[in-house]
């Protein structure tokens, strides 16, 4: 098939830029002829597997988000302080440069709005997948936006969701919709695998000698600078090591994980960006390292340095991406129980077993429950915390391989 893939952010760091990354590289490398929209100002650099990658000029460079962050030569504006006219231009100009390279067997839009009214506005055959963040922080509450929502999906020959969870807020903030297909997004089962602490720890701090200058941490989307030496001294020894990988938000519950690490002997590594840091380390006991954004090439070795990996969110999620990849990587993950994180609860209870069901999950906002878990966890004698990392890869490769998620996204088009 010949695919136009619109994406319209980066295509690495957070959830939606990691999906369509993974889909473009998994669809290319099964034969397909795939092509990226989107602003990623370096390509170059991001393995798509032979995808191609279009930049559309941004009238006055304005960027509609759904959450405020820094983009080089942009200008970020969340989707609901746009103006219409602002908006109606910022879809033309995707529209104009897919439709350029036009004709496709289809075209596959991320995020209901704006990438929903991009596909319908190029009168082509398209697909929408809709991702938690559009939904929740922009178009929930806001009329105007559910009505611009439902019209540009209506037209859609398909509807995407991550999991029931995102089913149930599209309709709710959307309205009911036909086509809505159930795929859950997806983790490379090959680049995230089980590894030998020594050499994953040796892999990592060779990765972090790699990563450029960062003076003063200036640029919040790079990696702290010393990163190797303070992760090496950081590391040194056998306590337990509890990790965090996503944005430093206050929705993302991270402050929970710091509240249960002081009553735990181990000790936390913090990975990500955002701007509640600065409370964060402020909260944080002084066995915590922060490292600023970090990259898959390092996370691909740091989750197997790692005991047990923490997704505490206390608002909603489409899906727990950093759990599926610390599953793939037999690191047991522990999950708040909401949401899309409970479908990834679900499936690791399933392969637990009823002796450890418990300990992947814990009760949404509390973290002296999560305490318990975690003890309980990095307490189990080392064989069983093995056996549990094996599970939880097994249920990684059964349910969230990319291949199988890249497959199935184009099984209506198919068939």
């Amino acid at each position: 098939m010949r695919i136009l893939l619109w994406h319209g952010y980066l295509l690495s760091g957070t959830g939606s830029n990691v999906y369509t990354q993974a889909v473009a590289r998994a669809w290319s490398r099964a034969g397909h002829d795939v092509t990226i929209f989107c602003q990623e100002p370096e390509p170059g650099f991001v393995d798509l597997g032979g995808a191609r990658v279009v930049r559309p000029d941004l009238p006055g460079r304005l960027l509609p988000v759904f959450v405020l962050d820094a983009y080089e030569g942009l200008e970020p504006r969340l989707l609901q302080d746009l103006t219409a006219a602002e908006l109606d231009r910022y879809v033309t100009a995707n529209a104009s440069a897919l439709f350029e390279h036009l004709p496709a067997d289809l075209v596959f839009c991320n995020h209901v709005l704006p990438g929903g009214a991009v596909g319908a506005a190029t009168g082509a055959r398209f697909a929408v997948k809709a991702h938690g963040s559009e939904l929740e922080y922009s178009i929930r509450g806001r009329s105007d936006l559910a009505e611009a929502a439902r019209k540009a999906l209506a037209p859609a020959e398909a509807v995407f969701v991550g999991s029931a969870h995102i089913r149930r807020v599209l309709e709710d903030v959307v309205g009911g919709l036909d086509r809505v297909h159930e795929v859950p997004p997806g983790v490379d089962v090959d680049e995230f695998a089980p590894q030998p602490r020594g050499d994953a720890l040796r892999d990592l701090l060779d990765e972090c000698r790699r990563d450029p200058p960062n003076p003063g941490n200036a640029n919040a989307r790079l990696p702290d600078e010393g990163n190797a030496a303070r992760l090496e001294r950081f590391l040194e020894g056998e306590k337990p090591t509890i990790l965090y990988v996503g944005k430093l938000l206050y929705n993302k519950g991270v402050h929970l994980l710091l509240e249960a690490l002081h009553g735990l002997y181990a000790r936390a590594v913090v990975v990500g960006f955002g701007d509640y840091r600065h409370q964060l380390e402020q909260l944080a006991p002084q066995r915590t390292l922060f490292t600023g954004q970090l990259e898959h090439r390092h996370l691909v070795h740091l989750i197997p340095v790692a005991d047990v990996a923490v997704v505490p969110s206390i608002f909603p999620e489409a899906f727990g991406m950093v759990a599926a990849e610390a599953a793939a990587a037999g690191c047991p993950p522990i999950v708040a129980r909401h949401s899309g994180l409970a479908e990834v609860a679900e499936g690791l209870e399933a392969a637990y077993g009823e002796r450890h069901r418990e300990l992947a999950s814990f009760t949404q906002g509390d973290s002296v429950e999560l305490q318990e878990k975690l003890h309980d966890l990095l307490t189990l004698p080392v064989d069983e915390r093995e056996q549990l990392g094996a599970a939880a890869r097994s249920v990684a490769i059964e349910r969230w391989s990319w291949e199988n998620v890249a497959r199935r996204l184009l099984e209506p088009f198919t068939s």
